[in-house]
């Protein structure tokens, strides 16, 4: 049977989730070709967990709260960019080093702030074949514990350096959205005409990624919870600079994304009305949908 209505609709299960998934799990941040220089960061919220990874001076990742430990000032504010030579709160300019340990505490004296008590939150950032992923629990397994299974189907995909990128906003709970992808789950698609590139792969990664590689362009599908009734969709298309099926590609995603956003929001609707409340998944058909409920209800007993 179907999970309870409760875990697609309820706040206090959101909160929940936030605590003991989200903040225990890998969650895909963006591209490591973004962060080539000393400063350059990415920042993205995290089921409500504002992060920000940053290329130190010595050429490695950091990652941190985007909060200043002042009084909760963002250290940055943009997507991605760049920083030159130190994080500066962007509420009232204290500074911190790639390290974390504040170097000045801006309109405070010298004896009124003990700098080494006040370095960022820091978290813990991996990579992945190009992708960069954060996890705030610091006792977490290794990266590539979760993406294990997937590494070993995916192959040599350096050469997809071009991109296109969208957002889409769906007005349902993010598990409604992953359950209908998970119809999928992972699957290998040989397209019977002798070239590897053309062949596909359909894959989700717990608690919340999917990629689909099909004719030589890779989908990176981020399902991004922002509250117990609203999920934000965050795609990047990754494929050969002068890839001709990409046009293609891409439309056919986007028509495809809005087919299952309208879906998963008449979903939430007929949720939130009150006459549904449980009902049977097919063994055949749906296993994967069952293993994901069930491990999301043991999570949120524990």
């Amino acid at each position: 049977m179907t999970a309870p209505l409760a875990l697609y609709r309820d706040p206090n299960v959101f909160e929940a989730e936030r605590e003991l998934i989200f903040a225990r799990t890998w969650q895909f941040l963006g591209l490591e070709s973004d962060l080539k220089r000393a400063g350059d960061y990415l920042a993205q919220s995290v089921a409500g967990y504002p992060v920000v990874v940053v290329r130190d001076e010595a050429g490695s990742l950091r990652a941190y709260h985007n909060v200043c430990r002042h009084r909760a000032g963002p250290l940055v504010g943009e997507a991605r960019g760049r920083c030159p030579g130190e994080f500066v709160c962007r509420y009232h300019a204290w500074r911190y080093g790639f390290d974390g340990a504040l170097k000045a505490a801006t309109n405070f004296g010298s004896a009124e702030v003990d700098l080494a008590t006040y370095s960022l939150f820091p978290i813990r950032v991996e990579t992945w074949r190009g992708f960069v992923f954060v996890n705030l629990d610091e006792k977490a397994a290794p990266l590539i514990d979760t993406m294990r299974p997937l590494d070993a189907r995916f192959g040599k995909r350096d050469h997809l350096t071009a991109r296109i990128e969208d957002n889409h906003a769906v007005a349902s709970n993010w598990k409604v959205f992953v359950e209908n992808y998970l119809e999928v789950v992972m699957q290998d698609v040989d397209s019977g005409e002798g070239d590897a590139d053309a062949n596909g792969l359909w894959a989700w990664v717990w608690p919340n990624l999917g990629f689909t590689l099909y004719r030589g362009v890779l989908v990176v599908i981020q399902m991004r919870p922002s509250s117990a009734e609203a999920t934000q969709l965050h795609h990047i298309y990754l494929h050969e600079p002068e890839e001709p099926g990409i046009d293609a590609a891409h439309l056919t995603a986007e028509q495809i994304t809005e087919e299952d956003a309208w879906i998963c929001e008449r979903v939430q609707e007929n949720i939130d009305a009150g006459i549904y409340r449980r009902g049977p998944l097919s063994a055949s058909h749906e296993p994967a949908v069952a293993w994901f409920q069930a491990r999301i209800s043991r999570l949120l007993e524990e």
